[in-house]
Formats: C-alpha cells, structure tokens, sequence
C-alpha cells in the first residue's frame, strides 16, 4: 500500500511537511507504522498550488529517503496547499506515469489502497471512463483508473458523488466477477481550495486515516510550542499516519466517512457507494 499527506493553510516550506516531522512523510517511506507495508519504496510524488493555474507536479521512481532532489526541491519551495505520497506498489509497474499525486486540470488525486482483482477488471473499468478523458490516463493502476472515474462522474462538480459513483461501479463490476471485496481505499482530492477526503472499504476495514485537530485548540494546550504559533487558524492535515506524538493533534477518521475541509472549516460525512 501506500502513505500519503494532504495538507491546506498557511504557505510552508514543503520540507516542513515532508522531513521535519518526527514521523514525516519520507521516514513514513522507510519506516511506517501503521502501513501494511513498513517500507514504501516505489516511487513517490508532491503536488502543490502556487503562482501557476494548474498545481505544480513533482515525481520520481527514487526512493523518497534517497533522492536529492526532492530535499532540494522541499528546502526551496513555499506553498498553502500541498498533496504528497509515497508508493508501495500492489503489482503495477514502478515507473513516474504510476506515482502519485494525479492532475487534471487544477485537480489532484491520490489513492492508498487498491481495487481486487485489479488485472480481471482493468478493461472494464478503463472502458466505462468519458472517452473524452480516457487518452490523458498516462499509466497503469487501479489508482487512476480510480481517478478518471471519478472525473467522469462529475468530480469537478460534486466530487463526494462522483466518488460515491465511482465506487458502486467498481464494486457492482467486482461482484460480478466474484470478488467479494473489490474496494480498498483512503482518497484525496483537491482543487487547490477544497479539501476532500475518503475512508472507505467494502469489507468495512479500512486502512488508517488521521486528520489534525484545530489549531487554536491546540495553542491553548501547549503554549510553548512554537510550531503551533507558526501556523494560521484555518491549517489542516489529513495523513495516513500522525506525523508526531504530541497528544490531542490528530483525530482517527472514522469508517465510510467523507471528510471536507475548506477555510479552516471541516466536516465530516458518512460516506456510502452509490451502486
């Protein structure tokens, strides 16, 4: 599987997301505690929102925790709203068009989790995407396959739907085939102002998902912390996995749940498929 961050708020130097954290994103990729896989070493991304229309885009094949270039790239660039992953790969080739994060447009997309029997239901599901999208699927995972779905049900106008869409069709397609369980995920996506986030698996046991609690509660309960003080009110992260153990500053998402975040403001959604 995989590890992932999507955080909105006030503009940080990616590398205060990516490696200052004692359980950041790139000792995620070496060291994981709560993945399935401790070490997640296919490959990783960094999508973030600055000065451009469409979000900026770094990928690699490296190792997070061996490439230069990315703790160059972290050291130097500033930005309010940032997605990044880290791969482990359930089967699909290790190759940049298979990292994460996924743009279209202004929109980002990053998957933890996979569809079962992903090979026996690869071409039905690739030829149920908008023709019109289907020649800018670059390359070969169910995460994106995941990903055009959803643009194709209307991600950009109502993304909970197209999400809750995009999974009754797998799961529809799935059982058709027989498998009992086809869908595992933790989902990000972003136009660069809204946060939106799922937690979902057919068989009801998802992988983990935290979201951070608010800021200003958090000054109050530890006023000398001057990370908290560096942060504005309406910071948000949702992780797969808490980047510290300081107590009281992340929240388990619960089970079948859509989290929206925007403006410093959250809410939570039960989240269910629409077949």
């Amino acid at each position: 599987m995989c590890r992932w961050l999507a955080y909105s708020g006030s503009p940080v130097l990616l590398e205060e997301l990516l490696y200052v954290p004692v359980n950041s994103l790139v000792t995620q990729s070496r060291h994981s505690r709560l993945g399935v896989e401790t070490t997640n070493g296919d490959g990783f991304g960094v999508g973030w929102y600055a000065n451009s229309p469409t979000p900026g885009l770094f990928l690699s094949t490296e190792p997070a925790w061996n490439d230069r270039n990315l703790r160059e790239l972290a050291a130097q660039t500033v930005a309010g709203a940032v997605f990044a992953h880290v791969r482990a790969s359930t089967g699909t080739a290790v190759q940049q068009t298979n990292c994460h994060p996924f743009r279209h447009g202004r929109r980002l997309w990053m998957h933890n989790g996979l569809i079962a029997a992903f090979p026996v239901l690869h071409r039905e599901l690739a030829l149920a995407v908008d023709p019109s999208l289907y020649a800018d699927i670059e390359g070969s995972t169910d995460s994106e396959i995941l990903f055009f779905l959803a643009l194709t049900f209307g991600l950009k106008q109502d993304p909970p739907a197209a999400v809750a869409r995009t999974v009754g069709l797998v799961e529809t397609i799935g059982r058709k085939h027989g498998v009992a369980h086809p869908v595992q995920m933790t989902v990000a996506t972003t136009d660069g102002d809204t946060l939106w986030a799922f937690r979902y698996s057919s068989e009801g046991r998802s992988r983990s998902l935290f979201h951070s609690t608010d800021i200003t509660t958090l000054r109050r309960q530890y006023p000398d912390n001057p990370t908290l003080h560096s942060l504005s009110p309406d910071t948000r992260l949702v992780v797969s996995e808490p980047l510290g153990d300081l107590r009281g500053a992340w929240r388990e998402v619960p089970e079948s749940t859509c989290l929206v975040a925007r403006g410093g403001v959250e809410e939570l959604r039960p989240f269910q498929p629409l077949h």
